[in-house]
Formats: structure tokens, sequence, C-alpha cells
């Protein structure tokens, strides 16, 4: 189970936010500047002793082995360096004999100089690069307080990064801009950049009537892209949003061209999520499981949040400062949070012959509304908006994940696969 209610401290992980919701550009499809308004009267910078208590209880909270401090925002780097270096101080202070820290960043990486590259490669930081593809591309949505481009200095990061030989991992979000490039995108990444390691990311931003936003999907539009009965008028999604069919048809054109040329040297986290579900390895990510809860978030106050995606009032556990964090993660409502993944399957997910590969991705986005034929109670809780994507794609890898799964379980290399493929 995820969190467990028992005496012994449950399995989780943190994400911690340093300066909240705090960012120095404006992305258009970020999901998380507004949280600010959560706290209007603060400065969106966590204190020495906050980081204290959190570096300490986190320590404390794991057994022996591998402890992940990640860190996002945001953007974490706007807290500035000597933070960070005080966050390494405090592991190493409170660390147990047999623990081992593993240390990750995600940055928009317009900040970063050859003093923060130096400090990430001392500490063997792994850094998640967010970068939207080619200029372009990037531009339209990650943008400034200005309104202008990012690219060239997220591009500046990337370097720095690479000189200094720091792990690095691409974010791509893939939106309405490049969602219609996926090769371009694909090979701007693995020839231009020379990224090996890259996770490419849905928007799914969804607005409700009268909202600044202006959706761009219609209800009848929507539910023919979905091959779902009509939405309610208020299921809409905003213009920078990915279509469903859309997505699955990016993945599917990358996935063709790494299948015959990249497996092995180039590591695309939705293949390798796929290829463990064929598998039957645990997935690596939580919207791949089949229940979810342990993968908390830290506000910068030391508040405790349900998810990443569920930072509002509804889902804080409590605060850190005033409740140990091993008793807010063993929650019994954070533990219903976890098994409500699975709980509230629609009918049409039970029956589905790629729920092993998805089991509903993430329940933020199961928003459409429908009424299929054969659901029955409170079970048809809203499919998933990325449904259509997923069918296409988990239906197109089978035959290649089944053989790639076989050359794992013989002891080879699923690489082997592109000499049968050519």
């Amino acid at each position: 189970m995820p969190i467990s209610s028992g005496r012994t401290p449950a399995p989780f992980t943190l994400l911690a936010k340093p300066a909240g919701a705090a960012c120095n550009l404006a992305c258009t499809y970020c999901f998380y500047l507004g949280k600010d308004q959560l706290y209007p009267d603060s400065r969106l910078r966590m204190t020495d002793k906050v980081l204290k208590s959190y570096i300490k209880q986190l320590l404390a909270s794991q057994q022996a082995g591998e402890v992940s401090v990640a860190w996002q925002g945001g953007e974490p780097s706007l807290m500035g360096l000597d933070f960070f270096q005080r966050s390494v101080e405090l592991v190493n202070k409170y660390k147990r004999p047999g623990q081992r820290v593993a240390y990750s960043l995600q940055t928009n990486g317009t900040l970063l100089d050859d003093d923060w590259c130096a400090f990430f490669k001392q500490h063997d930081f792994l850094i998640g690069l967010s970068l939207d593809g080619p200029a372009e591309m990037h531009n339209t949505y990650r943008v400034d307080k200005g309104g202008q481009g990012s690219f060239g200095q997220v591009r500046r990061g990337w370097d720095l990064l690479q000189k200094h030989d720091v792990d690095t991992n691409i974010l791509c979000a893939v939106h309405a801009m490049n969602a219609s490039h996926p090769l371009e995108v694909y090979h701007f990444f693995r020839d231009t950049l020379q990224a090996r390691f890259i996770q490419f990311i849905p928007i799914v931003e969804r607005r409700m009537p009268g909202t600044r936003l202006q959706a761009v999907k219609g209800e009848r539009s929507l539910a023919r892209e979905q091959n779902t009965l009509p939405l309610r008028e208020d299921h809409l999604v905003s213009n920078c949003s990915v279509k469903p069919r859309q997505y699955g048809s990016f993945l599917i054109e990358i996935f063709e061209d790494w299948v015959h040329h990249d497996v092995g040297t180039v590591f695309v986290q939705t293949f390798d999520s796929a290829l463990a579900s064929w598998s039957h390895f645990p997935a690596s990510v939580c919207i791949s499981q089949e229940v979810c809860g342990f993968s908390l978030v830290l506000e910068h106050n030391g508040d405790l949040y349900s998810c990443d995606h569920f930072v509002e009032a509804a889902h804080r556990l409590g605060n850190i400062l005033e409740t140990p964090l091993v008793e807010l993660a063993s929650l019994p409502r954070q533990h219903q949070f976890g098994l409500d993944k699975l709980d509230r399957l629609p009918a049409d997910c039970r029956g589905c012959d790629v729920l092993f590969a998805c089991h509903g991705e993430c329940p933020r986005n199961r928003f459409i509304n429908y009424s299929a034929a054969g659901a029955t109670g409170d079970a048809d809780q809203g499919l998933n908006y990325l449904c259509a994507a997923y069918q296409l794609f988990f239906h197109h890898v089978d035959r290649p994940m089944q053989i790639m799964a076989n050359l794992l379980r013989r002891g080879q290399a699923p690489a082997e696969i592109m000499q049968m493929e050519s």
C-alpha cells in the first residue's frame, strides 16, 4: 500500500518547493503560478527553520538506503546558491549511517551560471531542465514577465550544465505548438543538444467558463476527439493544451524513430515506463501506477500536500513545524487519496486491454464526463482526457514492447530489437 496508517513509517517521496509558486518566467501553461494565492501575504521563500526541519524529518522518516532530496518550483534557483549549500550541509549533519542521498532539482535554467553548475556536479545533482524544443516552439509559451521568449537563456543554461558534466534530463512540455512536430522536437534534443534522457509531459489545462484563458475546444468537437458522448460545457481545455489523439500520434512518431535507432542510447521516460509495464516490473512514475498518494509536496512554509497537482486547501495535510512529517504522510485520508485512483476508475477503464500500462493515468486529468454503455454506479467517475492518446500509443507499441520484454526475460538487451526491426 502506498501509505500506511500503522506505526511503521509510510514509504513516500517528497518534492519541496522552497520558493513556492514564485518564478522569474510567466509560462502560459504553468499550472503552479496561481498557487501563490494560497499564501497572499507571504514572500514565498523557505526559512532556515523550515529547511532544517524538512531535512531532519525527511532523513529520519526514511530507512537506510537511498533518500531523495528533490527541489522544484516555481523556480527553486530564486532561493540563491547559498540556500542549497546550506541544505547539503544539513543533509551531511543529519543523515544516518547507511543512508545515501540523491539530489535533484527542476529548473528553467535561466539563472544558472558556472558556480551553480560546479555545485551541482560536486554533489551529484540530477537536473531536470524545462525546454520545449527548438526556439520558435519553446518561445511560444515559455516567456518571461515581459512576454519575451526564454529559449536563449535556457539554451545557455543547458550549455553550462554540459560544460560541467552535470546529469541532466530534458523536461519537454507537449502542447499545441510543438505537438504537430514530434520528429523535429526529438531530433533537436537528440542531435542538436545530444540529450540522452528526455521526458515528455502533456499539457492538459482544464479551464471552467469565465476564466481568463479562452478554451478552444467546444463540447461537441472535444467529444468527437475523445470518441465519447458529449461533455458538459464546463469541461474544456485551454488553447495551449495538447489534443488527445494528437498526443498519441506525437508519441508514436517518436517511438518509431527511437525503436529503430536509439534503444539503449536515448532514454524516453514514457517508453521506459511502458516497457516496465510489459515486463511486469513496478512502474517508475506515479501516473502509471495502480495507486498513488506516495509523492507528496512540501510548500515553502512547511505545509504538506497530497500531490503536486493537488496543492489546494482540501488536500493540505498539515504543517511539519506543527505535526511530524511521518504522521502527516500516514494520515488515513492520504491513504484514501492514493486508493481513490483505483477505486474511482470509470467502468470503461476497468475493461480496457491496456489498463495494465495506464491505470487510468493521473486523476487530475479524469474530467471527461460521460455515461458509457454498461457503466453503473459511482465507479464511473470520469474518463481521462488523454484516454484516446494512450489507446493509440499502447496498442501501436504492443508488438515491439513484447519483443523487448522477452529479450529482458532472456537476459538480453532490449536494444537487440533494432537488429530485428531493421
